[in-house]
């Protein structure tokens, strides 16, 4: 683990190591880009008599789950400042060891990515789109040394930079002042197409950059970038200002392209979004993940769960506090886009219906509250196992869990004290933890919501029953209050469950665990059973099945 310098100012980082340290110099050019791969070499300098431990993180931020990004980094070799090869030893799968050296180290090796998206890296002839974590090794001791990373690019290519790393007075290199700030900079290089837009919020004048690789045309980026301003707006509305953008901009990595791998992923200064949809077809489901991401930069980056600092890159990073963080930042998603005018009421009402409906009949309720279910995270949130496992009954993500949570805590503030909403808790944890960045924990969430509304009782009492406990809030009450009504989707409709069914050759085989509690597990059957008949009859497609139940 290494410090994340939450107290300190950036410039002031820059400033202090760049006076007391040398740079650690990074070097990268992509000559074999069409088979995916990168060559990257780190020059170390002043190094100390002893060995060099170089490592490949295992997590990366905004992920909870271990990635083993060593996997792809391979030719791995050294060399001295004369030029003298080194001896590189490995003591483990993530790390390359150089005993013996002469105070200079030059390392170099490939990189292989084809996974564009929000936590691996994917280079091809169209772009690099790097994640730090799964594409630079970083050496154990020298972690607040300042970083230099400089990219080599064909001649003639149009391919640009965009990141929330420092420009310096050379176009293709950026500057952090510390590894921290380095791992948390994605960088996106390709002919992209960029908008800004200069905002002025707190009396400071910052600017908003959209850097956007897609197939599109002129007009749909200029389209998009405005449905964008209208997101920023919305949420700077929510906590009163926007945060201090280090270096006095935030920008937006997007790739829309069939080949990239969709996902959105926070950073403190911007955020990748990548989504095979293109703008003509799906601008506003895209736009669902930029507003999702963007309402990071307060609540996750900024409002920083005490159990994600300092942020471990060796190993899984366990908080009882995703479902605020993820869980309430996936409410105000669909609710910033009908506050700005960018979707219905009607469109809205869906998606807390898909959420309250799937937590409601969900049985993972029975087995943790939406504390012990964040805690979850190192096994669900994109880890990846080979063996079954019972998470269709045991488990709801902390993203609907908080979601469907943070919609039963608005309606009751709104129910209970008629002047405030979950607005005011957001705003009180900005000033009292985000803006500060102070780091909470979920005694303080709720020492919050006893301020804001002037009632510990009832603030303990939703903690002990919601958070903490696994009770489900009295939906139709609360949606009664608020106008609206909460009802079955197909009342009197026979029901097996929710499963998933692959049908062949007049069977239908169970894709999924049965659910606790449905007539499917009742009666026996689990996972990979068949039924041969259903009410007398051979089972060949997915509509014959629905036409039986109807």
């Amino acid at each position: 683990m290494f410090k994340r310098h939450l107290w300190l100012p950036l410039m002031l980082l820059f400033l202090t190591n760049a006076g007391a340290q040398s740079p650690v110099e990074y070097t990268v050019d992509f000559p074999n880009a069409v088979h995916h791969e990168a060559e990257i070499s780190i020059r170390y300098t002043d190094l100390p008599a002893q060995a060099l431990e170089l490592r490949i993180s295992r997590s990366s931020p905004g992920r909870y789950a271990i990635h083993e990004f060593a996997k792809n980094v391979y030719r791995v070799r050294a060399v001295d400042a004369r030029g003298n090869a080194l001896k590189i030893t490995r003591p483990n799968p993530y790390q390359w060891d150089i005993a013996e050296h002469d105070g200079t180290v030059i390392v170099s090796y490939t990189l292989f990515a084809d996974r564009a998206g929000g936590t691996y890296s994917g280079i091809d002839l169209t772009h690099a789109h790097l994640n730090i974590p799964a594409t630079f090794m970083w050496a154990r001791g020298l972690t607040e040394r300042p970083i230099l990373v400089t990219f080599k690019l064909a001649s003639g290519s149009d391919w640009k930079v965009a990141t929330q790393l420092k420009p310096t007075d050379k176009a293709l290199t950026f500057a952090a002042p510390n590894l921290y700030y380095f791992m948390d900079s994605p960088i996106e290089l390709s002919a992209f197409t960029l908008r800004e837009w200069p905002v002025t919020s707190a009396d400071r004048d910052l600017t908003m950059r959209l850097a956007l690789h897609h197939d599109g045309s002129e007009a749909e980026a200029d389209a998009y970038a405005e449905m964008a301003k209208r997101v920023v707006y919305e949420q700077e509305a929510i906590y009163g200002e926007l945060p201090q953008y280090d270096f006095g901009t935030y920008t937006f990595l997007a790739d829309y392209l069939p080949h990239v791998s969709g996902d959105g992923m926070e950073h403190r200064n911007s955020t990748i979004i990548a989504s095979r949809r293109s703008l003509r077809d799906g601008a506003l489901r895209n736009l669902g993940t930029l507003a999702h991401e963007f309402f990071h930069a307060w609540n996750v980056e900024r409002i920083r769960p005490r159990s994600l600092e300092p942020f471990d890159f060796e190993e899984a990073n366990m908080s009882g506090e995703l479902w605020f963080a993820e869980g309430f930042t996936s409410y105000y998603t669909p609710l910033t886009l009908q506050r700005a005018g960018l979707t219905t009421i009607d469109a809205f009402a869906r998606s807390l219906s898909r959420a309250v409906d799937f937590v409601a009949n969900a049985p993972g309720r029975n087995y943790f509250s939406p504390v012990e279910m964040s805690m979850q995270a190192p096994f669900v949130d994109a880890a990846s196992s080979i063996d079954p496992t019972n998470r269709d009954n045991t488990f709801i993500s902390y993203y609907t869990y908080g979601m469907v949570t943070g919609l039963a805590l608005d309606l009751s503030i709104r129910t209970s004290f008629p002047s405030k909403s979950l607005d005011d808790l957001m705003r009180e944890m900005w000033v009292r933890h985000g803006k500060p960045e102070k780091p909470y924990t979920n005694e303080d969430i709720r020492s919050a919501l006893a301020t804001i509304t002037e009632d510990a009782d009832f603030a303990n009492d939703f903690f002990a029953k919601f958070i903490f406990g696994r009770e489900l809030a009295d939906f139709q009450k609360l949606l009664a209050a608020a106008g609206l009504a909460l009802r079955p989707t197909n009342p009197g409709a026979a029901t097996l469950g929710s499963l998933r069914l692959r049908f062949n050759e007049g069977k239908a085989t169970l894709m999924t665990p049965t659910l606790i509690g449905s007539p499917l597990y009742e009666a026996g059957l689990d996972r990979g059973d068949e039924i041969v008949e259903l009410a007398g009859k051979a089972l060949s497609e997915q509509s014959q099945y629905d036409a039986i139940l109807a």
